[in-house]
């Protein structure tokens, strides 16, 4: 395992991308653009997959404590609302020909674990699955989860019809 970042959840995806030879730039998150008052969070990776395509990665690390990926059941997908207008700001600020993409890198917290085919990176004894949504997709699907908090969801279907594998996605 190679060992770069502090969050675990990016340390796995970051082992991915090493593992599967795609190009990367890990940012800076410690710093934010603009002044304390409005600023732009910092997005996680930059891709560089191929030479015609350039990808916004903001990496969200969740748990998941069920037993198949079988039917994608179970799998939180909420981001704050931070998350989407960074983003947002982001692709927008480095160009249109940059696209925007949330990946939701699970760590599996049971032992035994139907995969159902879906990828599985182990990090030292924890073992991750990963799913990419698209920024455009999650912004026409997603609804409020709450407003205290200011984080918004997908609907279970939703999550469903539009996860991707990173293989498929980004290679």
């Amino acid at each position: 395992m190679r060992d770069f970042s502090p969050n675990r959840y990016e340390r796995a995806f970051e082992n991915w991308l090493l593992d599967h030879h795609v190009r990367f730039v890990r940012s800076d998150e410690h710093r934010r653009l603009g002044s304390s008052h409005k600023s732009v969070k910092n997005f996680d990776f930059l891709l560089f997959p191929r030479p015609d395509r350039k990808v916004i990665v903001e990496v969200k690390g969740r748990t998941f404590a069920g037993t198949t990926l079988a039917q994608l059941t179970g799998l939180d997908c909420w981001v704050t609302v931070d998350d989407i207008e960074s983003l947002q700001v982001w692709r927008e600020a480095l160009g249109h020909d940059h696209e925007a993409i949330f990946v939701f890198a699970y760590r599996v917290a049971q032992a035994d674990v139907d995969f159902d085919g879906c990828e599985v990176v182990l990090t030292g004894v924890d073992r991750y699955a990963f799913f990419c949504i698209r920024l455009d997709d999650y912004l026409e699907h997603m609804k409020r989860r709450s407003p205290k908090w200011r984080t918004v969801t997908l609907a279970a279907e939703d999550f469903r019809q539009y996860a991707q594998s990173p293989l498929i996605f980004l290679v």
